[in-house]
C-alpha cells in the first residue's frame, strides 16, 4: 500500500508539472505595442489626423470662446451714443470691443442715413463673414470623422489580405497563430480608425453646439440694433 501511495504522489507530482509546462505564457497587453502591429502604413496617417483633430478642437475652442464673450452693457452704451448723437463715439465703442457682435454693429453705425434695408444687408454681410471665420476648420474635422474609420477598416482589409496569402504560401502546414496574428493585427488599424473617428465627430459637434450660441449672440445684437434705429425720436 505505502509503495502505491508514493506512485500515485509521484505520478501525480509528474502530471502537474507537464500542465504547468505546457501552460501557454500569460503575456499582458501593451497599448504602445498594439499599435506598432498595426503597422506604419495605416498607424501614422492615423496618428497624424489626431494631432490635427486635437490642434483644431482646441484652437476653435479658444476662438469661439473668445467670441462669445461680450459687454453685458454693450448695447445699452450703444444707444446711448446713438441717442445723443454721438456716432464717432459709438463707432470707437465698437471697434474697442472686438467680438463678432460687436464688428457688426460697426457696420450698422457706418451706414446710418441710408435705407433700413441697406443697413440690415450690411449687418448680415459681416454676420456671415464672421460665422465663416468662426466654422474655419469644421470641414477638416469633419473629414476626418468619416475618414478615420474608412482608413482603419482599409488597414484592416490589408492585414487580412496578407494573412491568407501567407496562408496560401504556407501550403499544408498551416500554422494557426499565422491566422491569428494576422487578423489581430488587421484589426488594431480598425479600432485605431473607430478611435480617431468617434473623437472627431464629438468634438465636431461641440464645436457647432458651441458656434450656434455665438451666432445666436449675433442675430440678437442685430435685431436689438435695428429696433434701436426703428424707435421713434423724441
Amino acid at each position: 500500500m505505502e509503495i502505491t501511495s508514493v506512485m500515485l504522489q509521484a505520478a501525480n507530482t509528474m502530471i502537474a508539472d507537464s500542465l504547468q509546462t505546457a501552460a501557454p505564457e500569460v503575456v499582458e497587453m501593451n497599448y504602445f505595442e498594439m499599435a506598432k502591429k498595426g503597422g506604419p502604413l495605416i498607424m501614422i496617417p492615423l496618428l497624424i489626423l489626431s494631432i490635427i483633430a486635437v490642434y483644431i478642437f482646441i484652437e476653435r475652442c479658444v476662438a469661439i470662446h473668445k467670441a462669445s464673450k461680450e459687454d453685458k452693457n454693450f448695447m445699452d452704451r450703444i444707444k446711448d451714443y446713438i441717442t445723443e448723437g454721438k456716432i464717432d463715439a459709438a463707432a470707437s465703442l465698437c471697434e474697442k470691443t472686438n467680438t463678432p457682435a460687436a464688428r457688426m454693429i460697426e457696420k450698422g453705425i457706418s451706414r446710418l442715413g441710408k435705407p433700413m434695408n441697406d443697413v440690415l444687408v450690411a449687418i448680415e454681410n459681416v454676420g456671415n463673414l464672421e460665422t465663416n471665420k468662426l466654422e474655419r476648420g469644421f470641414t477638416t474635422l469633419a473629414t476626418i470623422a468619416g475618414g478615420a474609420p474608412m482608413l482603419g477598416f482599409l488597414g484592416t482589409v490589408i492585414g487580412m489580405v496578407e494573412a491568407f496569402y501567407d496562408m496560401a504560401n504556407a501550403g499544408n502546414n498551416v500554422d494557426i497563430t499565422v491566422l491569428s496574428d494576422g487578423i489581430y493585427t488587421a484589426m488594431i488599424t480598425t479600432v485605431a480608425g473607430l478611435i480617431v473617428g468617434i473623437l472627431a465627430y464629438f468634438a465636431y459637434n461641440f464645436l457647432v453646439s458651441r458656434l450656434d450660441s455665438v451666432v445666436q449672440k449675433m442675430e440678437l445684437r442685430t435685431m436689438e440694433f435695428m429696433d434701436l434705429l426703428n424707435e421713434p425720436i423724441h
